[in-house]
């Protein structure tokens, strides 16, 4: 096999975790994840771990990269990149052709084109200068920028303002060699028909909301977590803190949320178009075809 990695990639209710197990499955590999937001231990109904989708056949498919750090810190790109380079190279000892799945297209990019970053620290003043900013004046800001920056999870001033500080300070300090090794991976990405995949959104949030993800927030504001930590996080943690907080009602919340999640659906698929504009090679299924189907065809890629 030619390939020491299968990406498997797609927007959010695309069943990607699914596929991604079955494959790990049947291939007896294990799986990483590239979510930026299931890192978050306790964080579980509204980053949509699904843990289940790894039990295949009465058979638990190894996982990675989920549940390592602490609800109310900020993990970043440079720390996945360390965390993923580590379990990547300790399966590839182990001869096992690891199956990377996640919607989090930066976390994927950095890895499948092996950029190199470093730490950035806090910029306090440039911080004060942007404090004032709206979400969309600082999305202009950010959009000035021509270098690689994440637009798919920017949804709150909070995190347009760190991801401005990051791509400041690389501009102004060029980024140092730090040795990430080539890797040859099949990409795959599962396309879902934009009206299906809208259903399965609302679909999904509704079931999620029912599986008790107010409660999720709730524990979470009781452990001591400032809100304005849970907001950072964007999305459900966003709009269910302000919910729990008093700021909204529950038909907004839901309406919020609902238009919240298409629109980061939307701007997973611009990311995954701008990669295969800067030159990777994504293979698409689509996601109706029977879990079966969509195994053996990525096993036909495999030994093309």
């Amino acid at each position: 096999m030619e390939y020491e990695l299968i990406t498997i990639l797609g927007p959010t209710a695309s069943g990607k975790t699914a596929l991604a197990a079955a494959l790990a499955h049947e291939l007896k590999t294990e799986v990483i994840s590239g979510d930026s937001r299931q890192v978050y231990r306790r964080m579980d109904v509204g980053t949509g771990k699904d843990l289940k989708d790894y039990i295949v056949d009465g058979y638990q498919v190894p996982y990675h990269l989920i549940d390592i750090v602490e609800p109310g810190t900020k993990y970043n790109l440079f720390e996945y990149q360390r965390d993923f380079l580590e379990v990547y190279e300790s399966l590839r000892r182990c001869q096992l052709v690891p199956v990377l799945c996640g919607g989090t297209g930066l976390y994927i990019e950095s890895v499948l084109k092996g950029y190199n970053l470093m730490p950035v620290p806090e910029n306090p003043e440039l911080r004060e200068r942007l404090s004032c900013k709206t979400l969309t004046e600082l999305t202009e800001i950010l959009g000035a920028y021509k270098k690689l920056h994440n637009t798919t999870d920017v949804d709150t001033a909070k995190r347009a303002i760190r991801a401005i500080e990051i791509e400041e300070y690389y501009r102004r300090h060029p980024a140092e060699s730090r040795p990430f090794p080539p890797i040859q991976s099949l990409v795959v990405g599962v396309s879902i028909e934009r009206e299906l995949r809208r259903d399965k959104i609302t679909s999904r949030l509704r079931q999620r909301l029912n599986e008790g993800m107010v409660d999720e927030i709730k524990g979470l504001l009781d452990e001591g977590i400032p809100a304005e930590n849970l907001i950072y996080y964007g999305l459900e943690y966003k709009f269910l803190t302000q919910y729990v907080l008093g700021e909204l009602t529950y038909a907004e919340m839901f309406r919020n949320l609902e238009t919240a999640i298409h629109q980061f659906a939307k701007r997973q698929m611009t990311w995954f178009r701008g990669m295969e504009r800067r030159g990777i090679e994504i293979n698409w299924l689509d996601a109706a075809l029977p879990m079966a189907e969509k195994v053996l065809q990525i096993q036909e890629w495999l030994h093309r």
